[in-house]
C-alpha cells in the first residue's frame, strides 16, 4: 500500500512534467508537432493527447462514469487544451487524493476496459497507473523533440523532488 502523501506528491510530478513537456512542445512548429514518428501515437501532439485523454478516462473511471469517447479529435490535439484543461484535470486527481485516507485507496474500483471487459482494481493502483503511463509516453515525446533538434525539459522524477528543494 501507497501513503496517500507520496500518491499526491507523485500526482503533482505528473503535473509538473507533463506542464513542461507541453510548453516545450509550444516552441515547435505545427509540422513539427504533426510529424508522423511511425510509434502507437504517431507524433507529439498524439502522444501527449492520448496520455491526457486516458487520464480524462481513469478519471471518470474512478468517478462511476463513462466519457463518451476516448479522445476528442477537435479539441484534444489543441495545446491550449492541454495547456488549460489538462492541469486543471491533473489537480482534480490531486485533490481527490489529498482527500482519501488509506483505507479509501484501497477500495477496489470497478470500470469497463475500452473493449468492454470488465475490471476491478485498487484505487491506490490506478493512480500509479496513471503516472507509469505519463512518464511512459513522455519519454516517447521527449525522444521526439530531440528528433527535432531541440533538447526537452529535464523530467526526471529526481528532477521534479530537486525542484521542490
Amino acid at each position: 500500500m501507497v501513503p496517500t502523501s507520496t500518491l499526491a506528491l507523485h500526482l503533482r510530478y505528473t503535473a509538473w512534467a507533463s506542464a513542461r513537456l507541453v510548453d516545450a512542445a509550444s516552441k515547435l512548429s505545427a509540422s513539427e508537432l504533426a510529424h508522423d514518428f511511425k510509434t502507437s501515437e504517431k507524433s507529439i501532439m498524439g502522444t501527449l493527447a492520448h496520455v491526457f485523454a486516458a487520464d480524462r478516462v481513469w478519471w471518470h473511471r474512478i468517478n462511476g462514469t463513462t466519457p463518451a469517447k476516448f479522445i476528442d479529435p477537435e479539441k484534444d490535439f489543441l495545446l491550449e487544451t492541454l495547456q488549460t484543461e489538462w492541469p486543471a484535470l491533473l489537480a482534480q486527481w490531486e485533490e481527490f487524493v489529498a482527500a482519501k485516507d488509506e483505507a479509501a485507496l484501497a477500495v477496489k474500483i470497478e470500470y469497463k476496459d475500452l473493449k468492454g471487459n470488465a475490471w476491478a482494481t485498487p484505487l491506490w493502483q490506478i493512480i500509479l497507473h496513471v503516472v507509469n503511463h505519463g512518464t511512459h509516453h513522455r519519454g516517447q515525446v521527449a525522444g521526439m523533440i530531440r528528433a527535432h533538434g531541440q533538447t526537452p525539459p529535464p523530467l526526471d522524477l529526481i528532477a521534479y523532488y530537486r525542484s521542490l528543494v
